[in-house]
């Protein structure tokens, strides 16, 4: 067994040294300096992508809400096209989940609601709803939840009527 290896090893050791190809000096690989300069170059590239990457998902929540705040005002305006005005303030969005049992009660509606579920804002705070009768307004007050703020923080008005 000792020499069918030696004979492999011979035979093929020899054929691969024979292989060798020298690489001229102009077809080399990067030097130090160039290795150096590329990752200067995609550290710059990474520099400029970045903050715009990091701040994808908070923009998202503030299309996220502004989609909301449209669908609530269809709910809103659906249940004053069955019932002649907009839920109170106290009886508040609530009244597009479940039938009102304070007044003025409703007197058309449908057996699964006008939303399927209570909306909150995508940072989980509950949406601000008034109403004056023949008017609302409802809004978001943003990521920290309080009223007025800027950026992130300013309140996103949705439909006012």
């Amino acid at each position: 067994m000792r020499i069918l290896f030696r004979k492999f090893h011979d035979t093929f050791a020899a054929n691969r040294a024979a292989r060798k190809v020298s690489v001229p000096d102009d077809q080399a690989g990067l030097t130090l300096v160039e290795m150096i300069v590329v990752l200067a170059i995609i550290a710059l590239v990474a520099a400029l992508i970045v903050p715009n990457v990091i701040n994808r998902p908070d923009q998202a929540r503030v299309t996220t809400a502004g989609t909301d705040l449209r669908s609530i005002g269809g709910a809103l305006k659906m249940y004053r096209l069955d019932n002649g005005d907009y839920p109170t303030t106290e009886q508040g969005l609530k009244a597009l989940v479940e039938k009102p049992t304070s007044p003025p009660l409703p007197g058309a509606y449908p057996p699964d609601g006008y939303l399927s579920q209570m909306p909150q804002d995508p940072w989980g705070n509950p949406y601000v709803y008034e109403s004056t009768g023949g008017r609302f307004a409802i809004k978001s007050l943003g990521k920290d939840g309080k009223p007025g703020g800027t950026d992130l923080d300013a309140d996103i008005d949705g439909q006012t009527r």
